[in-house]
């Protein structure tokens, strides 16, 4: 008879077909059922926030919902930080947990409900009657409010015989949010008018208007008003026409970029959250811009926004773009800009004064070379800004920064397994630091084994946490703490299987030429040990700075 781990897993399996985790008493029967009786693909990580990250770079890559398991207590808690981030990242994942028996906590117990909710996420847990059920419940949870949801199965109730299977429902997911609202339609009338009449329209979008898919929208709204486009750090790509595209805003975009954008008379801005950086800290757009914003959240999510609509960005884009119909632009301003020039970055120098490598020209370098259809996974600290720059991807499903919703590093090397999963045709770069990369280094073997030669790594290798070093060394504080004693990531590589490279000039990334030329079949996973210049200061980091002196 199935086992109550067997009927949750065999209901999760029928929506969803990779899990990723670490094996332990809470979840055996789980994953024994999940191997033995399901066509779902279980990929083993060696660290429990492994299996949160996988399941959360796997959504992001292809839009699919994946599973993460985990242990009760020790395990549960390994995957916290993971969690907090899928939440705030608005990912929706399951995170199937063994957990307390239901006669009450054991001495190595934990409250898991609290702790999951503290981060925001919530938990659902089976019984002996309700298994299938509840795990259908927790989906369609994930589902509808993207976010992380917790399934629990209690630790005496996951061996009991539960009878067959029973037929559960699909999961059933709200349509787009559409306007409501005679405030809302005349809304739009005035966005539409306003972009009409505007002599420097600007169209800004988000990851959240791409996973609307409002791609195609957007691309007519932008041609029937001539305005320039940007999109903001996780929504690169969403314009279709790049040829006037600006590129990303705050501090990965280009100096001329920004500068352009500064003139806008009117800015409409989709599925976009606006914080901070994106905004470059309330600078992005002059004080004379009228913005408008279209989005799913509650309210308008900045003080600038004169104008707001609760809607699917899809949707809003559609209708305005009916609004505004054939309207004939006389002088659209995107023809009588030069783009090309206003996105240009630094190039940097071979080497920095210090004789280390400096990281712009590697970037730019790197960017040369790397395969077309790449997905780039990034880890979180001072380096993100030299791939966001300098390495272009054709859509916001080919760039995930799993980790910096929530300001976290030491994600990286698991994003690597999820993406991988999820894009078994495309060849995985991952981005990360010396200090996140030393993080998470278990999931460094994870990353070996589930890309293979479709995977490569760069490691932006300062020996530093440089983020601190540029915000509190610059003010003083002690460095010590902030310094790692340079570690030879490539030997760490090489340990695990990966083809390691140190790279201290320009001339040994002719390595990364080579191997992109070779057939993914035969080559091994690449690290690139990077030893840059921690002089460098990425242009985003000195808006930091800048705030914060």
């Amino acid at each position: 008879m199935p086992t109550v781990s067997a009927h949750v897993a065999l209901t999760l399996a029928q929506h969803i077909d990779a899990v990723f985790g670490v094996m332990g008493n809470g979840n055996a029967y789980f994953l024994d059922a999940l191997e033995k009786q399901t066509e779902a693909t279980f990929t083993a990580v060696r660290h429990e926030q492994g299996a949160v990250v996988a399941a959360d770079a796997h959504f992001r890559a292809s839009g699919r919902i994946a599973a993460g398991t985990s242990t009760y207590g020790a395990g549960f808690t390994n995957t916290l930080t993971a969690l907090a981030e899928s939440v705030q990242a608005h990912v929706p994942l399951v995170l199937v947990v063994g957990d307390e028996p239901t006669s009450g906590p054991r001495p190595w117990d934990v409250d898991q409900i609290a702790l999951a909710s503290a981060v925001g996420a919530r938990t659902y847990t089976v019984g002996r009657a309700d298994a299938a059920a509840t795990t259908v419940i927790a989906i369609e949870h994930a589902l509808t409010y993207r976010v992380p949801v917790v399934l629990a199965i209690p630790y005496d109730v996951a061996s009991l015989e539960a009878g067959e299977v029973p037929a559960a429902p699909s999961p059933r997911v709200p349509g787009p949010l559409a306007p409501r609202g005679a405030f809302a339609e005349g809304m739009l009338d005035q966005i539409a008018a306003s972009l009409a009449g505007a002599e420097r329209p600007f169209l800004l979008a988000g990851r959240g208007a791409w996973l609307s898919g409002a791609s195609t929208a957007l691309g007519e709204l932008a041609k029937a008003t001539g305005a320039l486009t940007a999109s903001s750090a996780l929504g690169r790509g969403v314009f279709p026409e790049t040829q006037y595209d600006l590129g990303v805003t705050g501090g990965f975009g280009a100096d001329g970029a920004m500068e352009l954008i500064h003139t806008a008379d009117v800015a409409v801005v989709f599925g976009a959250s606006l914080n901070q950086f994106t905004m470059r800290f309330g600078e992005l757009f002059a004080p004379g811009t009228t913005v408008f914003q279209i989005d799913i959240a509650p309210a308008a999510t900045h003080a600038h926004v004169g104008g707001f609509v609760r809607a699917d960005a899809r949707v809003a884009a559609e209708a305005l773009v009916d609004r505004i119909g054939t309207t004939t632009i006389a002088a659209p301003w995107r023809e009588s800009v030069d783009v090309t020039s206003a996105r240009a970055y630094d190039d940097g120098d071979d080497l920095a004064p210090d004789g280390r490598l400096d990281p712009r020209s590697a970037a730019r370098r790197i960017a040369e070379m790397l395969p077309e259809d790449r997905i780039v996974v990034s880890d979180g600290g001072h380096f993100i800004g030299w791939a966001n720059m300098y390495w272009p991807v054709a859509a916001p499903d080919r760039m995930m920064m799993v980790g910096t919703a929530f300001q976290s590093i030491g994600q990286g090397w698991p994003s690597v397994v999820g993406a991988a999963l999820a894009r078994r045709d495309s060849t995985i770069v991952l981005t990360s630091g010396d200090g996140g990369g030393l993080m998470a280094i278990a999931d460094l073997e994870s990353a070996v084994r589930a890309a293979g030669g479709r995977g490569m790594a760069v490691v932006w290798n300062d020996a530093a946490y440089g983020a601190e070093v540029n915000l509190y060394g610059l003010k003083g504080l002690a460095e010590a703490p902030m310094r790692i004693p340079e570690v030879d990531f490539a030997a760490f590589g090489a340990a695990v299987g990966a083809e390691g490279v140190v790279v201290r000039t320009l001339a040994d990334l002719d390595r990364l030429e080579a191997w992109t030329a070779e057939d993914p079949s035969s080559r091994r996973f690449l690290l690139l040990d990077l030893r840059i210049s921690g002089d460098v200061i990425a242009p985003y980091q000195q808006e930091i700075i800048r705030v914060n002196s």
